[in-house]
């Protein structure tokens, strides 16, 4: 979970002024955390004190999405899901942003299958992108996440992804000549999917994301998980990325990471 929050991190100062190289500083006074650490941290929470089965996940993911949404209401929500923060009675409003790609890195880490994380994955996805699109690219990380985990190697969940999500065929190189801003799912996905593909340890992942441009923050999130999954998490960027973090989000990744990982 860690991996999404770092990306978000080192890709927020570059989400409007768009660097198309990896030679940049990791992190700066300029970084910050978003929106997609806030609802990253809020997923991971309502999997921490949901019952065993995940009977109570649905209102868990609802009640913790609104409860830090709330509290940390300047984070830079895009405007639909900021009005779903707000309202009276909250309801899926056909999503296919990348919102719920970009939050969904804990259920990868905590299913204890690749069909238990498509199930949890569509439980705290639905809440809110209930599109075919936005359902399909929070699944298709979960599972990437879950098979990094459990020792798959890169050509496999490359395969598996062709196979039942995304075929994409465009390289790192070409996205950072021709990718732009782009929020939906399936403009976010595949890309960061290649990001991962062609990296060569955590920070490399990192850094071919934010090297696309476009949705850098929210690419850099979606992402980073998979890469914590795949390659850890150098305790140097780790100890780095904390500081950037309030005291209670850094409790909640703690015992996370104790519970989960």
């Amino acid at each position: 979970m860690l991996g999404a929050i770092i990306g978000d991190i080192v890709g927020s100062r570059f989400e409007w002024s768009n660097y198309k190289a990896k030679d940049f500083e990791l992190f700066s006074p300029e970084c910050k955390y978003t929106d997609d650490t806030v609802m990253t941290i809020a997923i991971a929470k309502a999997i921490l004190e949901a019952k065993s089965d995940y009977s109570d996940l649905t209102e868990n993911s609802i009640y913790f999405m609104r409860q830090f949404g709330e509290k940390y209401k300047y984070a830079g929500y895009g405007y639909h899901f900021f009005c779903w923060l707000f309202q009276k009675n909250p309801a899926p409003y056909n999503s296919w942003g990348n919102g719920a790609a970009m939050r969904i890195s804990s259920v990868g880490f905590t299913a204890k299958s690749i069909e238990e994380a498509k199930k949890l994955s569509k439980t705290v996805t639905e809440v809110t992108h209930n599109h075919p699109e936005g359902l399909k690219g929070a699944e298709a990380m979960a599972v990437a996440i879950y098979m990094a985990r459990n020792g798959k190697s890169k050509e496999e969940i490359k395969q598996y992804m062709h196979d039942n999500y995304y075929k994409f065929d465009v390289t790192v190189e070409d996205l950072q000549k021709y990718y732009e801003y782009d929020i939906s799912t399936q403009g976010s996905v595949p890309p960061a999917l290649e990001c991962f593909y062609e990296s060569t340890d955590f920070e490399d992942c990192i850094r071919n994301a934010i090297s696309i441009g476009g949705d850098s923050d929210t690419i850099g999130a979606i992402v980073g998980g998979l890469a914590e999954a795949y390659y850890g998490i150098p305790e140097e960027i780790k100890n780095n990325a904390l500081k950037y973090l309030p005291n209670e989000f850094v409790e909640i990744i703690e015992e996370f990471d104790k519970k989960y990982k």
